[in-house]
C-alpha cells in the first residue's frame, strides 16, 4: 500500500475518532475496510502525531480520542470548517476581552489551509452579513474561563460585586450558568450568605476566584428566564405592566429580553413588563411600539404618558385643517 493511501485512511480513522465517544476495533475495522491488525498499526500512528487514542478494556477492544497535554491539529469537515470560520469572524467583534486578536490569529491559520471552494463560501456569507449590535462591555477572558471551570467542576466562587450604587460587597457563591444578551455577560448562581439565587454582571465583579469547596448541585430555575427576569425587573425603582394589543412573538420582536419580558395573552392582547429608573423614559420606550396599549400599573406612569402626549401636541403645532 502506498504512503498516500495509508495517510488517508489514517485521516479517515481520525475523522471516525471525532465523530462519536467510543468506537470498537471491530466497527473501525468495518468502517475502513481493513483488518484489525491494521487498526491497531494506524492508531499508533495517529499517536506519534500526538493524538491521545485511549484504548477501552471491553469485549473486542475499543478505541476513545481523549484529551492530551498539548493540541493536536483537528480535522474537520466541508460544514464544520464553513462554521468555524464564519464564527471567528463574529467572535473577532465581539465583547471578551482579547478574544478579538486570538479569533483573527485562529482565522488566519485556517483561511491559509481551507480550499478555494471553501474559502469562497467563508467570503460570500461574511460579505452578504451585517451585524446589527451596539458596542458591549468587554469581559475578561479569563473570567469566563475560570467560571465556566467552576460551573463545570461544581466549586465555589468568591469575589467582590460592585452593586447598582458603586458600593462593593464580598460574595461567596454556587455558580450554576452563564448566560449573555449579546452585550453583556451575567452569571446565575446561589448565594451561599443571602440564602437566595441571584444574578450577578461579569463587568461588575472583582478579584474572582474559584474555591476547593465543592457543593452538591441543587434545583434550581431555568438560567435564561431567571437573568430575564432579574435583568428585566429587579434593579428599578419602578416596574410597569402595559397590556399591549399585539401578538406577543411580535411584541418579543421589538422588547430585547434585558429590557423586558412579554407574558402570554389571549384575544389578541399580551402584557409587556418593563422595568426603569424614569417614568418619562418608560412612557417614552411604550409609546415607540406604536400598537394600542393600556397601562395597568403604575398609575403615575399614565401621568407621563399624558405629559409625553402634551409635549408631542405641542411640537407639532396646530392642526392643518
Amino acid at each position: 500500500m502506498t504512503v498516500e493511501a495509508t495517510t488517508e485512511r489514517v485521516l479517515r480513522l481520525l475523522a471516525l475518532l471525532q465523530r462519536r465517544p467510543s468506537w470498537t476495533a471491530a466497527e473501525i475495522a468495518a468502517e475502513l475496510r481493513v483488518t484489525d491488525r491494521s487498526v491497531r498499526r494506524d492508531v499508533q500512528r495517529l499517536r506519534a502525531l500526538g493524538y491521545p487514542v485511549h484504548a477501552a478494556a471491553s469485549v473486542g477492544g475499543g478505541y476513545r480520542l481523549g484529551a492530551g497535554t498539548r493540541l493536536p491539529p483537528l480535522l474537520l469537515d466541508d460544514e464544520e470548517a464553513i462554521a468555524t470560520a464564519v464564527s471567528l469572524r463574529l467572535a473577532s467583534g465581539g465583547t471578551v476581552a482579547g478574544a478579538q486578536e486570538a479569533a483573527l490569529r485562529a482565522l488566519a491559520k485556517l483561511d491559509q489551509v481551507l480550499p478555494a471552494r471553501l474559502r469562497a463560501e467563508v467570503r460570500a456569507v461574511h460579505a452578504a452579513t451585517e451585524t446589527l449590535v451596539g458596542p458591549g462591555i468587554e469581559i475578561d477572558a479569563e473570567l469566563l474561563v475560570t467560571l465556566a471551570r467552576a460551573c463545570r467542576d461544581a466549586v465555589r466562587v468568591r469575589f467582590r460585586y460592585a452593586g447598582r450604587d458603586g458600593a462593593e460587597s464580598e460574595r461567596t457563591v454556587e455558580p450554576v450558568r452563564m448566560v449573555t444578551t449579546g452585550r453583556r455577560w451575567y452569571l446565575m448562581a446561589w448565594d451561599v450568605d443571602r440564602g437566595d439565587w441571584r444574578t450577578f454582571r461579569l463587568d461588575r465583579m472583582r478579584q474572582t476566584t474559584a474555591t476547593t469547596w465543592r457543593f452538591r448541585a441543587r434545583e434550581h430555575p431555568d438560567p435564561v428566564a431567571h437573568v430575564r427576569r432579574a435583568v428585566a425587573e429587579a434593579p428599578y425603582r419602578h416596574l410597569a405592566r402595559v397590556r399591549v394589543h399585539a401578538p406577543s412573538d411580535a411584541l418579543r420582536a421589538l422588547v430585547p429580553p434585558q429590557v423586558g419580558r412579554v407574558e402570554d395573552g389571549r384575544d389578541g392582547w399580551c402584557v409587556l413588563v418593563v422595568g426603569g429608573d424614569d417614568l418619562d423614559w418608560l412612557a417614552l420606550h411604550v409609546a415607540r411600539l406604536g400598537f394600542e396599549a393600556e397601562v395597568l400599573e403604575p398609575a403615575e406612569l399614565r401621568q407621563a404618558l399624558a405629559r409625553l402626549a402634551r409635549r408631542l401636541a405641542a411640537m407639532a403645532g396646530p392642526a392643518i385643517a
